[in-house]
């Protein structure tokens, strides 16, 4: 029997991997990468937290304005959104990709 699907989740944006899956938008997945570039260029709790909550906010309303986005994208708006709040951390984030 086929899973029924909510409103929400037939209007999320589909994020096209860089393999070759799709997933659904999940700002808490921007929020946590951004998070844990700013803990790795060594900046405190509470300014990761402040970034990470402005990074994901300005990442999220750019993507609700798509259906279906590539990672790649997503990636570079988040690497954008760093770079307004913390030279270090964008430069982590963005060297340190996961390639797998």
């Amino acid at each position: 029997m086929a899973k029924k699907t909510s409103k929400a989740e037939r209007e999320q944006t589909v994020i096209v991997k860089r393999g070759s899956g799709a997933e659904h938008y999940e700002e808490r997945k921007v929020y946590a990468s951004a998070y844990f570039a700013c803990r790795n260029a060594h900046l405190d709790e509470k300014a990761s937290e402040k970034i990470a909550t402005k990074v994901a906010a300005a990442v999220t309303s750019k993507v609700k304005k798509e259906k279906i986005i590539s990672s790649d994208r997503i990636f570079k708006w988040i690497v954008e959104e760093l770079k307004k709040h913390e030279d270090d951390a964008a430069f982590l984030y963005e060297t340190h990709r996961d390639i797998s």
